[in-house]
């Protein structure tokens, strides 16, 4: 097909239909060019589909070229794997009441993880952990299983959790046959691996913990179940329980190169993944230097997208230039921070504390930077903490005053800021009773939570009953947080850089829609346009204080509210936000390489120079993809709907551009 598209060169994108009963395979379509799954391949195999294509389209021939990862042997050569990958696409239908979850012909993932294995269960398992949708590995744990007759009708709909209810289905008794038709044939040979997970979860749950045989605990390993998967399906174990049974038994990972041609010839790349084996034969060998672990922030998703692999890579770089050995631990593959020529080291695994966890062991590093893999990465901090682990930067009790709205509230009020009255319920009945203190309208949310997830904004006492109820039914046990929403007011936020002595304000940023938008879905200018430097001032008074207070060592941002001349701070996020590489970018200067020189304690601010180069304004412009979720309301509110963005720059204030966007800003806010 290649050959008959005439004068081509370069990559090329070929998909296939089969038929698994006769095997008969054909066409469906090519793309002459480098796709996304180009993306994945290249992380799959460690070849560099787009870096070689880009060589043969200017003239050079396979042969001539050398193979990136080995090094002597030639492009000219087919990557051989003795691994297995498996990728699965992350949705975001929560984001969107009323979306249509059944999957067809138009794409509607929002990102997507890689698993590595030695077989099929072990990476589809890793895959599952991989997600961030609180799967421990394949299979829901703990919640509510449909009947066998339901889960047949379930399944003959594609829909995001199919996978899941697959094993249900299998785990209910229901054959692979049925399910293979009632899924209009799903090779029956994925069929049979899921099975044989289902078939080792039956035998362990016969077992308690203290009883479970060490041949089968292995058996689970290497079959990709993890331990906190384990602990829920034996009688009475719990995660760090399992973990130390099979340490004591030797039953440990090791690590594996992924190195193109099935460990053929010598590979010169880091680029690893876990497994477990008879022999314990590791292939990532620990070095005597310093070592510095970056967590990058998973699957891209609705508040968490690209923005943070552009943190991390430049993290990399700069941990690269302080002469430490920079590893990176991601199982996101679009992204840079994956790419085998990033980090001193990748490893391949799930962000989930298990595999880090093992990966720390073995590595034995200074320290840990959270505060560029955004949510993803801050969640590990605790765990991190109470093992012991030295989190680069600002300290895991800063990191938790600011993320506990309540412990944060009452140190502004120490420090004297302003900010919303608020007060924090565990149910319905305390919820109103806040929200009747507090004074109406107010916002609900959860605490600990990425891209305003299942934020209200409320006006009585019903809507705060609806809003709690829903929000319970979701993350049960979650503590409610209830402020007053300071109602037409502008928003604006900082993001800054603390050293300890000296406080740098990287940007401010002025929103043009009135608070109730969320920041990601907002339009921001930089500078601020309309606000007075009297403002400006407090805003970044406001800011220093609150670094000072929570000993912030590296990144920092905080958004406030501006009401009749009165500046309220609404949060403050102790990392690296969605905003710092747009405004790297706007100024030109390298805000992200300066931050982690400063949390690695290397350099201070002082030590660097800032020369702003923005002529004029720059916009920040979110990007919707509502045209794939016909029928959803388009009303933008506290929970954030845009799934990337745009940067615009305009010379003055007189851009036309510029003047529509002012004049629309209150169009599609809703509560």
């Amino acid at each position: 097909m290649m050959r008959d598209l005439g004068n081509f060169s370069g990559g090329c994108n070929v998909q296939f239909a089969l038929n698994p009963d006769t095997e008969e395979i054909i066409a469906i379509e090519i793309n002459p060019r480098v796709s996304r799954s180009s993306a994945l391949a290249s992380k799959a195999t460690g070849y560099p589909i787009a870096k070689i294509a880009a060589k043969l389209a200017i003239g050079y021939n396979l042969d001539e070229l050398e193979n990136q990862i080995t090094k002597t042997t030639s492009a000219y050569f087919e990557p051989t794997l003795d691994y297995v990958i498996v990728k699965i696409p992350r949705w975001n239908f929560d984001k969107f009441k009323g979306a249509n979850d059944t999957l067809g012909l138009q794409m509607k993932s929002v990102g997507e993880v890689m698993g590595i294995g030695r077989s099929f269960t072990e990476a589809i398992q890793k895959a599952c952990q991989s997600l961030e949708n609180n799967a421990v590995g394949l299979g829901y744990y703990g919640k509510s299983m449909m009947r066998a007759e339901e889960l047949l009708e379930y399944i003959k709909t594609p829909k995001w959790d199919r996978l899941f209810r697959i094993k249900d289905a299998l785990q209910a008794g229901i054959s692979v046959s049925s399910i293979s038709k009632a899924t209009n044939g799903i090779d029956r040979w994925f069929l049979y691996e899921i099975q044989k997970i289902v078939n080792l979860e039956k035998e362990l749950a016969k077992y308690s913990l203290e009883e479970l045989p060490l041949s089968l605990l292995e058996e689970a390993k290497v079959e990709g179940f993890s331990d906190e998967q384990i602990a829920r399906i034996v009688r009475n174990g719990d995660e760090d329980a399992v973990y130390e049974k099979r340490k004591k038994a030797g039953i440990t990972r090791v690590y594996k190169m992924v190195d193109t041609c099935a460990a053929e010839f010598e590979a010169k790349t880091p680029y690893f993944y876990s497994t477990f084996e008879k022999g314990n034969h590791n292939e990532s060998i620990v070095s005597d230097r310093k070592k510095i672990i970056v967590l990058g922030s998973g699957p891209n998703r609705i508040g968490q997208g690209i923005e943070f692999d552009y943190c991390c890579v430049h993290g990399l770089l700069a941990i690269k230039e302080a002469g430490f050995e920079a590893i990176m631990v991601n199982c996101n593959p679009e992204t840079v921070s994956t790419d085998f020529d990033m980090a001193d080291k990748l490893y391949f695994e799930p962000v989930y504390w298990e595999h880090l966890w093992e990966i720390i062991e073995h590595e034995k590093p200074e320290g840990v930077i959270v505060q560029l893999g955004g949510q993803t990465a801050l969640k590990l901090a605790e765990r991190l903490h109470q093992r012991g682990i030295r989190i680069i930067g600002t300290s895991y009790d800063s990191l938790d005053i600011a993320e506990d709205r309540g412990r944060f509230s009452d140190m502004l009020k120490e420090l004297g800021v302003p900010y919303p009255e608020y007060g924090t319920a565990w149910d319905v009945d305390e919820a109103i009773q806040v929200a009747n203190k507090v004074g109406y309208p107010v916002l609900v949310r959860p605490s600990y939570v990425l891209g305003g997830q299942r934020m209200r904004i409320v006006i009585n006492d019903d809507e705060v009953e609806k809003a709690v109820v829903s929000l319970l039914k979701h993350i049960p046990g979650n503590k409610i947080l209830i402020d007053h929403f300071l109602d037409r007011c502008q928003e604006a936020e900082i993001d800054a850089i603390f050293d300890g002595t000296d406080f740098h304000v990287m940007g401010v940023m002025e929103h043009i829609e009135p608070a109730g938008i969320h920041s990601g879905d907002s339009n921001a200018v930089l500078p601020a346009f309309n606000l007075s430097p009297l403002i400006v001032q407090k805003m970044e008074e406001y800011g220093e204080k609150i670094a000072r207070a929570l000993n912030i060592q590296g990144l920092i941002n905080i958004q406030f509210a501006i009401k009749d001349g009165k500046v309220f701070v609404i949060e403050a996020n102790p990392r690296a936000s969605r905003t710092t590489p747009f405004i790297a970018k706007a100024y030109q200067i390298p805000y992200l390489n300066v931050a982690t020189k400063v949390m690695l304690g290397t350099h201070k601010l002082k030590d660097f120079t800032f020369e702003k180069k923005l002529d004029g304004f720059a916009i920040k412009e979110p990007v919707f993809s509502f045209n794939k979720f016909p029928g959803v309301n388009k009303e933008l509110g506290p929970e954030m709907k845009s799934t990337g963005e745009a940067i615009r720059f305009i010379k003055d204030l007189r851009d036309p551009y510029f003047r529509q966007l002012y004049k629309d800003r209150s169009m599609y806010l809703s509560k």
